[in-house]
Protein backbone atom coordinates (compact mmCIF):
# COMPACT_ATOMS: atom_id res chain seq x y z
CA UNK A 1 0.00 0.00 0.00
CA UNK A 2 1.18 3.41 -1.32
CA UNK A 3 1.72 6.34 1.26
CA UNK A 4 1.44 9.99 0.61
CA UNK A 5 2.15 12.35 3.18
CA UNK A 6 1.69 16.06 3.21
CA UNK A 7 3.28 17.62 6.22
CA UNK A 8 3.17 20.93 7.17
CA UNK A 9 -0.44 21.11 6.01
CA UNK A 10 -0.64 25.14 4.60
CA UNK A 11 -1.92 28.31 5.42
CA UNK A 12 -4.07 27.32 9.04
CA UNK A 13 -3.03 27.73 12.19
CA UNK A 14 -1.52 25.36 14.25
CA UNK A 15 0.46 22.16 12.96
CA UNK A 16 -1.00 19.52 10.97
CA UNK A 17 -0.31 16.70 8.60
CA UNK A 18 -2.60 14.60 6.20
CA UNK A 19 -1.60 11.00 5.38
CA UNK A 20 -3.37 9.53 2.04
CA UNK A 21 -3.18 5.48 1.67
CA UNK A 22 -3.63 4.60 -1.95
CA UNK A 23 -4.46 0.40 -2.49
CA UNK A 24 -2.71 -1.61 -5.12
CA UNK A 25 -4.71 0.22 -7.96
CA UNK A 26 -3.48 3.73 -6.98
CA UNK A 27 -6.90 4.71 -5.63
CA UNK A 28 -7.09 5.84 -2.33
CA UNK A 29 -8.33 3.66 0.96
CA UNK A 30 -8.32 6.11 3.29
CA UNK A 31 -7.29 9.33 4.38
CA UNK A 32 -6.62 10.87 7.74
CA UNK A 33 -6.20 14.49 8.80
CA UNK A 34 -3.76 14.43 12.16
CA UNK A 35 -3.29 16.49 14.44
CA UNK A 36 0.16 15.97 16.41
CA UNK A 37 0.92 18.49 18.81
CA UNK A 38 -0.11 18.52 22.31
CA UNK A 39 -1.18 22.02 24.60
CA UNK A 40 -3.22 20.67 27.82
CA UNK A 41 -4.24 23.97 28.73
CA UNK A 42 -7.10 21.97 30.39
CA UNK A 43 -4.76 20.20 32.80
CA UNK A 44 -2.20 23.43 33.82
CA UNK A 45 -5.06 25.27 34.33
CA UNK A 46 -5.65 23.70 37.32
CA UNK A 47 -5.05 24.52 41.07
CA UNK A 48 -4.48 28.63 39.50
CA UNK A 49 -7.82 31.40 40.67
CA UNK A 50 -10.27 31.33 38.58
CA UNK A 51 -9.81 35.02 37.60
CA UNK A 52 -6.56 34.75 35.87
CA UNK A 53 -8.31 32.74 32.92
CA UNK A 54 -9.30 35.45 30.84
CA UNK A 55 -5.31 36.23 30.97
CA UNK A 56 -4.54 32.40 30.57
CA UNK A 57 -6.96 31.08 27.77
CA UNK A 58 -5.53 33.75 24.99
CA UNK A 59 -2.15 32.66 25.24
CA UNK A 60 -4.01 28.88 23.71
CA UNK A 61 -3.56 30.55 20.40
CA UNK A 62 -2.33 34.31 19.09
CA UNK A 63 -4.57 34.04 16.45
CA UNK A 64 -7.71 33.83 17.96
CA UNK A 65 -7.05 35.36 21.58
CA UNK A 66 -9.77 38.00 21.69
CA UNK A 67 -12.71 35.43 21.72
CA UNK A 68 -11.23 33.27 24.21
CA UNK A 69 -10.60 36.12 26.40
CA UNK A 70 -14.74 37.21 26.13
CA UNK A 71 -15.60 33.22 26.32
CA UNK A 72 -13.22 33.33 29.83
CA UNK A 73 -15.02 36.69 30.82
CA UNK A 74 -18.56 35.38 30.43
CA UNK A 75 -17.47 32.19 32.29
CA UNK A 76 -16.22 34.13 35.35
CA UNK A 77 -19.52 36.09 35.10
CA UNK A 78 -21.50 33.05 35.69
CA UNK A 79 -19.09 31.30 37.91
CA UNK A 80 -19.56 34.35 40.51
CA UNK A 81 -23.46 34.75 39.57
CA UNK A 82 -23.26 38.03 38.47
CA UNK A 83 -24.60 40.46 35.33
CA UNK A 84 -22.13 42.80 34.06
CA UNK A 85 -23.88 46.20 33.78
CA UNK A 86 -25.16 47.07 30.48
CA UNK A 87 -21.98 49.74 29.27
CA UNK A 88 -19.61 46.58 29.98
CA UNK A 89 -21.51 44.32 27.44
CA UNK A 90 -21.55 46.92 24.98
CA UNK A 91 -17.98 47.25 25.08
CA UNK A 92 -17.11 43.66 25.27
CA UNK A 93 -19.62 42.57 22.13
CA UNK A 94 -17.60 46.11 20.76
CA UNK A 95 -14.39 44.42 20.86
CA UNK A 96 -15.54 40.90 19.76
CA UNK A 97 -17.17 42.32 16.89
CA UNK A 98 -13.71 44.47 15.47
CA UNK A 99 -11.80 40.87 16.29
CA UNK A 100 -14.24 39.05 14.23
CA UNK A 101 -14.30 41.41 11.25
CA UNK A 102 -10.82 41.30 11.23
CA UNK A 103 -9.89 37.38 11.67
CA UNK A 104 -12.41 36.89 8.74
CA UNK A 105 -10.51 39.63 6.73
CA UNK A 106 -7.47 37.47 7.65
CA UNK A 107 -8.53 34.33 6.29
CA UNK A 108 -9.84 35.04 2.99
CA UNK A 109 -6.81 37.45 1.65
CA UNK A 110 -4.58 35.65 3.24
CA UNK A 111 -5.31 31.93 3.52
CA UNK A 112 -8.68 31.34 1.46
CA UNK A 113 -8.56 33.43 -1.30
CA UNK A 114 -4.94 32.31 -3.40
CA UNK A 115 -7.00 29.24 -4.49
CA UNK A 116 -9.76 31.51 -6.22
CA UNK A 117 -7.93 34.77 -7.15
CA UNK A 118 -4.67 33.10 -8.13
CA UNK A 119 -5.97 30.13 -9.63
CA UNK A 120 -6.28 26.51 -8.64
CA UNK A 121 -3.54 25.61 -11.27
CA UNK A 122 -1.10 28.10 -9.90
CA UNK A 123 2.40 27.03 -8.60
CA UNK A 124 2.41 26.48 -5.09
CA UNK A 125 5.06 29.31 -5.11
CA UNK A 126 2.04 31.83 -5.55
CA UNK A 127 -0.45 30.70 -3.83
CA UNK A 128 -0.10 32.67 -1.06
CA UNK A 129 -0.78 36.50 -0.14
CA UNK A 130 1.95 37.51 -2.14
CA UNK A 131 0.60 36.27 -5.27
CA UNK A 132 -3.15 37.76 -4.24
CA UNK A 133 -1.57 40.78 -4.14
CA UNK A 134 0.58 40.43 -7.59
CA UNK A 135 -3.12 39.64 -9.14
CA UNK A 136 -5.42 42.04 -7.87
CA UNK A 137 -2.75 45.07 -7.47
CA UNK A 138 -1.16 46.69 -4.62
CA UNK A 139 -3.75 49.46 -3.44
CA UNK A 140 -6.05 46.49 -2.55
CA UNK A 141 -3.50 44.96 -0.88
CA UNK A 142 -2.97 48.50 1.07
CA UNK A 143 -6.80 48.34 1.96
CA UNK A 144 -6.97 44.40 3.33
CA UNK A 145 -4.03 45.66 5.42
CA UNK A 146 -5.37 49.45 6.95
CA UNK A 147 -8.82 47.94 7.59
CA UNK A 148 -7.92 45.35 9.73
CA UNK A 149 -4.84 47.51 11.46
CA UNK A 150 -7.67 49.77 12.64
CA UNK A 151 -10.15 47.05 13.98
CA UNK A 152 -7.10 45.77 15.73
CA UNK A 153 -6.08 49.02 16.93
CA UNK A 154 -9.94 49.20 18.36
CA UNK A 155 -9.09 45.64 20.41
CA UNK A 156 -6.14 47.53 21.83
CA UNK A 157 -7.98 50.50 22.79
CA UNK A 158 -10.64 47.93 24.75
CA UNK A 159 -8.63 44.95 25.73
CA UNK A 160 -5.21 47.01 26.40
CA UNK A 161 -3.34 44.82 23.86
CA UNK A 162 -4.42 43.12 20.77
CA UNK A 163 -2.79 39.89 21.00
CA UNK A 164 -3.71 38.68 24.44
CA UNK A 165 -6.36 41.28 25.56
CA UNK A 166 -6.25 42.12 29.81
CA UNK A 167 -9.66 43.99 30.08
CA UNK A 168 -11.99 41.21 30.77
CA UNK A 169 -13.20 40.61 34.74
CA UNK A 170 -15.99 39.13 36.47
CA UNK A 171 -18.94 41.04 35.93
CA UNK A 172 -17.59 43.37 33.45
CA UNK A 173 -14.56 45.10 32.26
CA UNK A 174 -11.76 46.93 33.85
CA UNK A 175 -11.99 50.62 32.35
CA UNK A 176 -14.70 52.98 30.50
CA UNK A 177 -14.59 54.56 27.27
CA UNK A 178 -14.59 58.45 26.57
CA UNK A 179 -15.85 60.28 23.97
CA UNK A 180 -12.57 60.34 21.72
CA UNK A 181 -12.53 56.53 21.81
CA UNK A 182 -15.97 56.83 20.61
CA UNK A 183 -14.72 58.93 17.74
CA UNK A 184 -12.00 56.85 16.77
CA UNK A 185 -14.26 53.35 17.39
CA UNK A 186 -16.74 54.71 14.67
CA UNK A 187 -14.45 55.91 12.08
CA UNK A 188 -13.32 52.64 11.94
CA UNK A 189 -16.28 51.04 11.85
CA UNK A 190 -17.33 52.89 8.74
CA UNK A 191 -13.92 52.12 6.92
CA UNK A 192 -14.91 48.63 7.79
CA UNK A 193 -18.16 48.49 6.40
CA UNK A 194 -17.12 49.55 3.49
CA UNK A 195 -14.14 47.49 3.30
CA UNK A 196 -16.40 44.29 3.54
CA UNK A 197 -18.52 45.40 1.22
CA UNK A 198 -15.70 46.16 -1.21
CA UNK A 199 -14.61 42.71 -0.53
CA UNK A 200 -18.02 41.29 -1.08
CA UNK A 201 -17.91 42.83 -4.55
CA UNK A 202 -14.67 41.11 -5.09
CA UNK A 203 -15.70 37.89 -4.09
CA UNK A 204 -18.29 38.54 -6.97
CA UNK A 205 -16.35 39.23 -9.60
CA UNK A 206 -13.36 36.88 -9.33
CA UNK A 207 -15.56 33.92 -7.82
CA UNK A 208 -19.10 34.09 -8.41
CA UNK A 209 -18.28 35.40 -12.29
CA UNK A 210 -16.04 32.41 -12.70
CA UNK A 211 -18.00 29.52 -13.59
CA UNK A 212 -14.99 26.41 -12.98
CA UNK A 213 -15.34 28.18 -9.69
CA UNK A 214 -18.75 27.73 -8.83
CA UNK A 215 -18.54 24.58 -10.18
CA UNK A 216 -15.96 23.73 -7.70
CA UNK A 217 -17.62 25.09 -4.72
CA UNK A 218 -20.99 23.76 -6.13
CA UNK A 219 -19.39 19.71 -6.96
CA UNK A 220 -19.94 16.90 -4.61
CA UNK A 221 -16.27 17.00 -3.70
CA UNK A 222 -16.91 19.52 -0.88
CA UNK A 223 -20.07 18.65 0.19
CA UNK A 224 -21.37 16.95 3.49
CA UNK A 225 -25.31 16.89 4.84
CA UNK A 226 -24.56 17.16 8.34
CA UNK A 227 -26.31 19.30 11.32
CA UNK A 228 -25.07 22.85 12.34
CA UNK A 229 -25.04 24.77 15.61
CA UNK A 230 -24.51 28.51 16.62
CA UNK A 231 -25.16 31.15 18.51
CA UNK A 232 -28.34 32.70 17.92
CA UNK A 233 -30.45 35.83 19.13
CA UNK A 234 -34.15 36.15 20.15
CA UNK A 235 -35.00 36.41 17.08
CA UNK A 236 -32.81 33.41 15.38
CA UNK A 237 -30.44 35.66 14.02
CA UNK A 238 -26.77 35.42 13.86
CA UNK A 239 -25.17 36.56 17.05
CA UNK A 240 -21.43 36.66 18.11
CA UNK A 241 -21.30 37.14 21.81
CA UNK A 242 -24.37 35.97 23.01
CA UNK A 243 -27.80 33.99 22.60
CA UNK A 244 -29.12 30.44 22.51
CA UNK A 245 -27.15 27.41 21.00
CA UNK A 246 -29.01 26.42 18.17
CA UNK A 247 -29.04 22.99 15.91
CA UNK A 248 -30.53 21.80 12.63
CA UNK A 249 -30.86 18.82 11.04
CA UNK A 250 -29.33 18.04 7.27
CA UNK A 251 -32.81 19.36 6.30
CA UNK A 252 -33.06 22.62 8.03
CA UNK A 253 -35.25 21.82 10.84
CA UNK A 254 -34.62 23.15 14.43
CA UNK A 255 -33.19 19.43 16.25
CA UNK A 256 -32.51 21.85 19.72
CA UNK A 257 -31.73 24.94 21.49
CA UNK A 258 -30.41 25.16 24.57
CA UNK A 259 -28.72 27.58 27.34
CA UNK A 260 -24.67 27.34 27.24
CA UNK A 261 -25.16 26.11 30.97
CA UNK A 262 -26.92 23.14 29.38
CA UNK A 263 -24.57 22.33 26.46
CA UNK A 264 -23.24 18.89 28.21
CA UNK A 265 -26.62 17.86 28.16
CA UNK A 266 -25.95 17.89 24.28
CA UNK A 267 -22.45 17.73 23.57
CA UNK A 268 -20.31 14.76 24.07
CA UNK A 269 -16.81 14.12 23.06
CA UNK A 270 -14.89 11.42 21.41
CA UNK A 271 -10.99 10.39 21.41
CA UNK A 272 -9.08 8.77 17.99
CA UNK A 273 -5.76 6.98 18.95
CA UNK A 274 -4.37 8.71 15.86
CA UNK A 275 -4.82 12.37 16.93
CA UNK A 276 -4.95 15.13 19.99
CA UNK A 277 -8.09 16.53 17.96
CA UNK A 278 -10.91 15.62 20.02
CA UNK A 279 -14.08 14.84 17.91
CA UNK A 280 -17.35 16.41 19.16
CA UNK A 281 -20.91 14.62 18.47
CA UNK A 282 -24.39 15.27 19.12
CA UNK A 283 -25.00 13.19 22.27
CA UNK A 284 -28.99 12.55 21.76
CA UNK A 285 -27.40 11.04 18.55
CA UNK A 286 -24.01 9.13 19.44
CA UNK A 287 -20.91 9.10 17.88
CA UNK A 288 -21.25 6.86 14.61
CA UNK A 289 -17.69 7.52 13.48
CA UNK A 290 -16.55 9.79 10.33
CA UNK A 291 -19.97 10.06 8.44
CA UNK A 292 -22.69 12.40 7.34
CA UNK A 293 -26.16 11.87 7.49
CA UNK A 294 -29.03 12.19 9.36
CA UNK A 295 -28.25 9.34 11.60
CA UNK A 296 -24.86 10.72 11.95
CA UNK A 297 -23.80 12.76 15.45
CA UNK A 298 -21.65 14.64 13.15
CA UNK A 299 -21.83 18.33 13.44
CA UNK A 300 -20.72 21.72 12.13
CA UNK A 301 -19.92 25.37 13.46
CA UNK A 302 -18.37 28.66 12.03
CA UNK A 303 -19.75 30.89 8.97
CA UNK A 304 -21.34 27.94 6.97
CA UNK A 305 -22.96 26.65 10.00
CA UNK A 306 -24.31 29.91 11.32
CA UNK A 307 -26.06 30.97 8.57
CA UNK A 308 -27.57 27.55 8.10
CA UNK A 309 -29.02 27.94 11.95
CA UNK A 310 -30.05 31.63 11.80
CA UNK A 311 -33.25 32.64 10.08
CA UNK A 312 -31.47 35.85 8.86
CA UNK A 313 -28.85 38.12 10.01
CA UNK A 314 -29.00 41.39 12.37
CA UNK A 315 -28.34 44.17 10.42
CA UNK A 316 -29.65 45.13 7.29
CA UNK A 317 -26.60 45.05 4.66
CA UNK A 318 -25.26 41.49 6.00
CA UNK A 319 -28.97 40.35 5.61
CA UNK A 320 -29.07 41.39 1.70
CA UNK A 321 -26.14 39.60 1.00
CA UNK A 322 -27.85 36.44 3.40
CA UNK A 323 -30.55 36.28 1.14
CA UNK A 324 -28.75 36.35 -2.16
CA UNK A 325 -26.54 33.28 -0.74
CA UNK A 326 -28.94 30.97 -0.09
CA UNK A 327 -30.74 32.34 -3.62
CA UNK A 328 -27.79 31.78 -5.62
CA UNK A 329 -26.91 28.30 -3.76
CA UNK A 330 -30.27 26.59 -4.01
CA UNK A 331 -32.07 27.54 -0.37
CA UNK A 332 -31.65 26.48 2.92
CA UNK A 333 -29.08 24.73 4.19
CA UNK A 334 -25.98 24.87 2.20
CA UNK A 335 -24.15 21.86 2.63
CA UNK A 336 -21.06 23.07 0.22
CA UNK A 337 -18.09 23.18 2.44
CA UNK A 338 -16.29 25.76 -0.06
CA UNK A 339 -19.05 28.57 0.61
CA UNK A 340 -17.64 28.77 3.76
CA UNK A 341 -15.57 31.39 2.16
CA UNK A 342 -18.59 33.37 1.05
CA UNK A 343 -20.46 33.20 4.34
CA UNK A 344 -17.46 34.37 5.94
CA UNK A 345 -17.45 37.72 4.17
CA UNK A 346 -21.16 38.12 4.59
CA UNK A 347 -20.27 37.42 8.28
CA UNK A 348 -17.96 40.26 8.27
CA UNK A 349 -19.91 42.67 7.21
CA UNK A 350 -22.39 41.74 10.34
CA UNK A 351 -19.45 42.13 12.49
CA UNK A 352 -18.65 45.64 10.85
CA UNK A 353 -22.29 46.91 10.79
CA UNK A 354 -22.77 45.86 14.49
CA UNK A 355 -19.66 47.20 15.26
CA UNK A 356 -20.71 50.56 14.26
CA UNK A 357 -23.95 50.02 15.67
CA UNK A 358 -22.16 49.34 19.33
CA UNK A 359 -20.02 52.19 18.73
CA UNK A 360 -23.35 54.72 18.60
CA UNK A 361 -24.60 53.19 21.45
CA UNK A 362 -25.84 55.73 23.94
CA UNK A 363 -24.26 53.54 27.15
CA UNK A 364 -20.94 53.07 25.33
CA UNK A 365 -19.18 55.87 27.51
CA UNK A 366 -20.86 55.12 30.45
CA UNK A 367 -18.73 54.76 33.12
CA UNK A 368 -20.26 52.20 34.73
CA UNK A 369 -18.31 49.38 33.45
CA UNK A 370 -18.63 46.42 36.47
CA UNK A 371 -20.72 44.74 39.03
CA UNK A 372 -18.59 43.65 41.68
CA UNK A 373 -18.88 39.97 42.74
CA UNK A 374 -20.34 38.84 46.41
CA UNK A 375 -21.23 34.72 45.39
CA UNK A 376 -18.97 31.86 46.35
CA UNK A 377 -17.92 30.18 42.99
CA UNK A 378 -19.00 26.81 42.22
CA UNK A 379 -19.45 26.13 38.24
CA UNK A 380 -19.36 28.84 35.11
CA UNK A 381 -19.59 27.83 31.45
CA UNK A 382 -19.04 30.46 28.69
CA UNK A 383 -19.68 30.36 24.76
CA UNK A 384 -19.43 32.81 22.50
CA UNK A 385 -19.22 32.74 18.82
CA UNK A 386 -15.14 32.38 17.68
CA UNK A 387 -14.46 32.81 13.51
CA UNK A 388 -13.75 29.54 13.26
CA UNK A 389 -17.46 28.78 15.56
CA UNK A 390 -18.94 27.93 18.58
CA UNK A 391 -15.89 28.21 21.50
CA UNK A 392 -17.12 27.11 25.27
CA UNK A 393 -15.48 27.23 28.59
CA UNK A 394 -16.03 25.38 31.54
CA UNK A 395 -14.88 26.09 34.97
CA UNK A 396 -14.92 24.50 38.25
CA UNK A 397 -13.49 25.78 41.49
CA UNK A 398 -13.55 25.37 45.14
CA UNK A 399 -15.01 27.64 47.62
CA UNK A 400 -12.07 30.05 47.02
CA UNK A 401 -12.49 30.16 43.57
CA UNK A 402 -9.15 27.86 42.78
CA UNK A 403 -10.08 25.88 39.64
CA UNK A 404 -10.50 22.22 40.71
CA UNK A 405 -11.88 21.61 36.73
CA UNK A 406 -11.16 23.00 33.16
CA UNK A 407 -12.77 22.05 29.89
CA UNK A 408 -12.49 23.86 26.62
CA UNK A 409 -14.30 22.84 23.06
CA UNK A 410 -12.85 25.12 20.80
CA UNK A 411 -14.11 25.88 17.85
CA UNK A 412 -11.92 23.95 15.12
CA UNK A 413 -12.19 20.90 18.14
CA UNK A 414 -16.45 21.49 16.71
CA UNK A 415 -15.15 20.97 13.12
CA UNK A 416 -12.82 18.27 13.29
CA UNK A 417 -14.70 14.82 12.35
CA UNK A 418 -16.43 16.98 9.66
CA UNK A 419 -12.71 18.79 8.33
CA UNK A 420 -11.94 14.88 8.30
CA UNK A 421 -14.62 13.71 6.36
CA UNK A 422 -13.75 16.44 4.21
CA UNK A 423 -10.11 15.36 4.21
CA UNK A 424 -11.22 11.79 3.16
CA UNK A 425 -13.72 12.52 0.96
CA UNK A 426 -11.80 14.89 -1.57
CA UNK A 427 -8.94 12.85 -1.42
CA UNK A 428 -11.32 9.84 -2.87
CA UNK A 429 -12.88 11.89 -5.17
CA UNK A 430 -9.47 13.54 -6.72
CA UNK A 431 -7.08 10.96 -6.51
CA UNK A 432 -7.34 8.04 -9.31
CA UNK A 433 -5.33 5.29 -10.75
CA UNK A 434 -2.08 6.94 -8.54
CA UNK A 435 -2.48 9.70 -10.49
CA UNK A 436 -1.12 12.49 -8.24
CA UNK A 437 0.10 16.75 -8.79
CA UNK A 438 0.34 19.43 -6.45
CA UNK A 439 -2.88 20.88 -7.98
CA UNK A 440 -4.52 17.82 -6.55
CA UNK A 441 -3.22 17.66 -3.54
CA UNK A 442 -3.68 21.21 -2.59
CA UNK A 443 -7.87 20.37 -3.88
CA UNK A 444 -7.30 17.84 -0.80
CA UNK A 445 -5.84 20.74 1.71
CA UNK A 446 -8.56 23.19 0.30
CA UNK A 447 -11.12 20.58 2.13
CA UNK A 448 -9.81 21.71 5.68
CA UNK A 449 -8.59 24.80 4.20
CA UNK A 450 -12.61 26.29 4.20
CA UNK A 451 -13.04 25.66 7.87
CA UNK A 452 -9.94 28.01 9.07
CA UNK A 453 -9.26 25.88 11.46
CA UNK A 454 -6.89 26.66 14.31
CA UNK A 455 -5.18 23.27 15.79
CA UNK A 456 -3.19 24.92 17.89
CA UNK A 457 -6.17 25.84 19.76
CA UNK A 458 -8.03 22.67 19.39
CA UNK A 459 -4.92 19.92 20.50
CA UNK A 460 -5.57 19.56 24.24
CA UNK A 461 -5.39 15.70 26.14
CA UNK A 462 -7.26 12.84 27.00
CA UNK A 463 -4.89 10.22 25.71
CA UNK A 464 -3.05 11.26 29.03
CA UNK A 465 0.58 11.39 27.57
CA UNK A 466 2.82 12.90 24.78
CA UNK A 467 4.22 10.09 22.90
CA UNK A 468 7.72 10.40 21.96
CA UNK A 469 8.61 8.92 18.46
CA UNK A 470 12.11 9.58 16.89
CA UNK A 471 12.32 7.97 13.06
CA UNK A 472 15.91 7.51 11.60
CA UNK A 473 16.50 7.64 7.97
CA UNK A 474 18.85 6.79 6.17
CA UNK A 475 20.66 8.70 3.30
CA UNK A 476 18.46 7.33 0.84
CA UNK A 477 15.27 8.36 3.23
CA UNK A 478 14.25 4.76 3.61
CA UNK A 479 13.29 4.31 7.31
CA UNK A 480 15.73 2.11 9.54
CA UNK A 481 14.70 2.58 12.95
CA UNK A 482 11.54 3.81 15.03
CA UNK A 483 12.18 4.94 18.68
CA UNK A 484 9.52 5.44 20.94
CA UNK A 485 8.75 6.55 24.63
Amino acid sequence: MKRITIDPITRLEGHGKIEIFLDDEGNVKNAYLQVPELRGFEKFCEGRAAEEMPRLTPKICGVCPTTHHMASSKALDDLYEVDPPLPARIIRELMNSAFMMEDHTLHFFFLGAPEFVVGLDAPAAQRNILGVIEKVGVEIGKKVIDARKRCRQVITLIGGRVIHPVCGLPGGVSKALTEDDRTQIIDAARNAVEFTQFALKLFDDVVLANQEYVDVILGDVYKHRTYYMGLVDSNNKVNFYDGMIRVVDPDGVEFAKFKPRDYLDHVAEHVEPWTYARCTYLKKIGWKGFVDGKDSGVFRVAPLARLNVSDGMATPLAQEHYERYFDVLGGKPVHNTLATHWARLIEALYASERMLELAQHSELTNPDVRTIPTRTPVKGIGVVEAPRGTLYHHYETDERGVLTAVNLIVATQNNIAAMNMSVQKAARMLIKNGEISDKLLNMVEMAFRAYDPCLACTTHSLPGQMPLIITIHNPEGEIVKTLTQ
